[in-house]
C-alpha cells in the first residue's frame, strides 16, 4: 500500500542518529519537533555524494516509502540527498576546506617560496583552449628564452582528477622543473569541481615542488588555491608571477651598473692615495723587517761558527780517517798495521801507512 500510493517523494527534516557502518550503506534519521521517519541510503548511492552526512543538517531527500519486514517498520530509501539552503558542492566545498585547513594543510609557515628565475616550468592544464594560450604568449613576452615543460590533462568532468594528480607526483619525480603552474579557465562549479578534490590538494600539499595555483576567475576560489604555494588570480597573471619581465631586469642591472660607476668614480681617488701610503709603508716594512732578519743571521752564524768542528783545526789538531771508509779514528784499535790513513789539517791534508800502533 504504502510502495504503491506514495511512490517517489521528497522530505524534509533535520539528519540526526547518522551512522555508516563497514558495508558503506548509510542509515540515519529524519525528523522535525513533530516527528521522525527512519532513512537508509544504501552504498551506490552514497558513494555518489559529494559532502558529508552529518548529525543537525537540514535537508531534502528524494526516496521510496517501503516497510522494513524484520522491524515492522516503515522507511525512506533514499537516493538523493541535497542540503537545505545551499548546494550540496558548496557544502562539500567547506566541509573539505575546514577539515583540511584544520590539518594544517593552507598553513602560510608550510608554503614554498616561488624561485626567482626558474630554469624549468612545469605547466598542467588542457592542451587546447585558451588558457594555454595565454600563459605561453605572456612568458614569452616576459622572458622570451625560457624553457616550458606542458603536461596535458583534463581539467573537468570525469578522470580530470586522476589526470591532475598524476601530472603534479610526475614533475616531482622527473624534477625537470623548478616550479608548476596549474591552471584552467572560468567554469561553472561543477566544472571546476577536479580542483576541489581531496587528492589534487593532498597531492599539491605532498609536492616538493613550488605550485601556483590559477584556476578559473579572479572572483573564482577553490581547494587547489588555498593549498598552492601561491594563488594567481587568472592564468596570465601566473604566468607574470612566475618569472620576472627580462626588459625590467636589464634595466634594473643598467641602474645598479650606473650607480655602481658613479660610487667607484668617487671613491677611486680617495683609494689611489691609501694605496699609496700603504706602498710607502710596506716599503719601509719590508726593509725593517730584511734588517731585523740580517741581524738574527748574523747571530746564529756566530754561534754556529763556535760550535763548528773544523774549528777546533786552527789550534793545532787533526783528524784522522781510515781508508778507504773514510771512518774517523778515535781509538787505536780501530786500525792495524799496515793501514792506510787520510789525516786533515787546518790547511790541507795527507795520506800516510800505519808502521807501529801504541794502546
Amino acid at each position: 500500500m504504502l510502495e504503491s500510493s506514495f511512490g517517489t517523494v521528497w522530505v524534509e527534516g533535520e539528519v540526526s542518529n547518522v551512522r555508516q557502518p563497514s558495508s558503506g550503506h548509510i542509515y540515519f534519521t529524519l525528523k522535525d519537533q513533530s516527528a521522525q521517519i527512519r532513512c537508509v541510503m544504501f552504498r551506490a548511492q552514497a558513494l555518489a555524494m559529494r559532502f558529508a552526512l552529518k548529525d543537525g543538517l537540514n535537508v531534502i531527500v528524494m526516496a521510496n516509502i517501503s516497510v522494513y519486514e524484520r522491524d515492522g517498520q516503515y522507511q525512506l530509501y533514499v537516493q538523493v540527498v541535497e542540503p537545505k539552503g545551499k548546494g550540496s558542492l558548496q557544502l562539500a566545498f567547506e566541509q573539505l576546506k575546514e577539515r583540511l585547513r584544520k590539518e594544517g594543510l593552507f598553513e602560510e609557515s608550510r608554503k614554498k617560496p616561488i624561485p626567482f628565475l626558474p630554469s624549468a616550468i612545469g605547466i598542467i592544464t588542457s592542451p587546447t583552449g585558451a588558457v594555454i594560450k595565454d600563459i605561453l604568449h605572456v612568458l614569452d613576452k616576459s622572458f622570451s628564452n625560457f624553457i616550458a615543460i606542458i603536461y596535458p590533462v583534463k581539467v573537468q568532468g570525469q578522470g580530470a582528477k586522476e589526470d591532475i594528480k598524476e601530472a603534479i607526483e610526475y614533475f616531482n619525480e622527473s624534477g625537470i622543473v623548478d616550479v608548476i603552474i596549474l591552471a584552467r579557465g572560468g567554469g561553472s562549479t561543477e566544472e571546476l569541481w577536479p580542483f576541489n578534490e581531496e587528492i589534487v590538494a593532498r597531492a599539491i600539499f605532498n609536492s616538493a615542488i613550488p605550485i601556483i595555483s590559477a584556476v578559473g576567475h579572479e572572483t573564482d576560489y577553490t581547494i587547489a588555491d588555498f593549498v598552492s604555494d601561491m594563488r594567481a588570480p587568472t592564468p596570465s597573471r601566473a604566468a607574470e608571477l612566475v618569472i620576472p619581465n627580462k626588459k625590467d631586469l636589464v634595466d634594473e642591472v643598467d641602474s645598479y651598473v650606473k650607480q655602481l660607476q658613479k660610487s667607484l668614480k668617487g671613491l677611486i681617488p680617495t683609494y689611489y692615495q691609501r694605496i699609496d701610503q700603504a706602498t710607502e709603508s710596506l716599503k719601509h716594512g719590508i726593509k725593517d723587517l730584511i734588517i731585523h732578519k740580517n741581524r738574527i743571521f748574523e747571530t746564529e752564524a756566530v754561534k754556529l761558527e763556535a760550535l763548528n768542528p773544523l774549528r777546533i783545526l786552527k789550534r793545532g789538531y787533526s783528524i784522522a780517517m781510515k781508508l778507504p771508509q773514510k771512518t774517523i779514528v778515535k781509538n787505536s784499535s780501530q786500525i792495524e798495521v799496515g793501514n792506510r790513513l787520510k789525516t786533515k789539517l787546518d790547511k790541507g791534508s795527507f795520506i800516510s801507512s800505519v808502521e807501529s800502533i801504541e794502546d
